[in-house]
């Protein structure tokens, strides 16, 4: 029996209105997903990473400077350039709208993160450590990764799977997943400014967003068609929408 495929397509809105560049998500990030700690040395090297990070930039001159805080994670791209580079097929775009990232295909030829216009692949230089007091804090719902292999963003597909499995056991599997399933960084942020949802599903809380004159996509003119959306800071002095970033 052929299973009839899942009519889902996984998006995330950011709104930068509303971020105020506390990183709580990248916290939230790094604890839900096993993401090995950044020491100092790590840093130095250039060789630190997160599967999400907020960028921060200035605006205007001064005295009149403002700081602007843009999130910044994998855009699941519809067309992304990452995938057909990959010689082991390690990467894929699944049904669902997810770049999908096969860590035991992983040979680390970093071939995905070179092709990636966003730099939001991170390669895995060291076989990860954590302190004796941090270890029973890991999740054993995700893969420890160990080195020489890429890491990024999932959308937190490990919860996006539990809530399905959830949702079948209640028999409510069609219009409930995307009220029970959200990823660590939207979770965390304190201000709501990570929306995710399914932009397929008839009552979607990503439509407003998607539909609001503010939005727009990083770099959009690249045609890789990404899946993750911001919507513009609003400048209430100039009563206008700040430009792009």
């Amino acid at each position: 029996m052929v299973s009839t495929p899942i009519e889902r397509k996984w998006q995330m809105v950011v709104d930068v209105d509303r971020c105020t560049g506390c990183q709580a998500c990248v916290v939230a990030c790094q604890a839900e997903n096993n993401v090995p700690l950044n020491s100092e040395s790590h840093y130095k090297q250039m060789r630190a990473f997160e599967w999400i990070r907020v960028e921060r930039y200035w605006e205007g001159e001064f005295p009149n400077v403002k700081a602007r805080f843009l999130p910044f994670l994998c855009f699941h791209c519809n067309n992304a350039p990452c995938e057909p580079v990959c010689p082991v097929f390690a990467t894929y775009h699944n049904n669902e709208g997810l770049n999908v990232q096969i860590y035991n295909r992983c040979v680390g030829t970093r071939f995905c993160q070179n092709n990636c216009p966003y730099n939001a692949r991170f390669f895995n230089f060291w076989e990860p450590v954590w302190p004796e007091s941090l270890r029973n804090a890991l999740n054993p719902d995700v893969t420890v990764r160990g080195r020489g292999i890429m890491e990024k963003c999932t959308f937190c597909i490990q919860r996006i799977r539990r809530a399905e499995l959830d949702a079948k056991r209640r028999g409510t599997e069609k219009d409930a997943v995307e009220l029970n399933v959200q990823p660590a960084c939207a979770q965390a942020c304190p201000t709501s400014a990570l929306v995710f949802g399914d932009i397929k599903a008839p009552d979607s809380r990503l439509k407003a967003f998607v539909e609001n004159k503010r939005h727009f996509r990083v770099r959009e003119e690249l045609g890789t068609e990404p899946n993750v959306i911001y919507l513009s800071k609003v400048d209430p002095e100039a009563k206008e929408v700040a430009g792009h970033a």
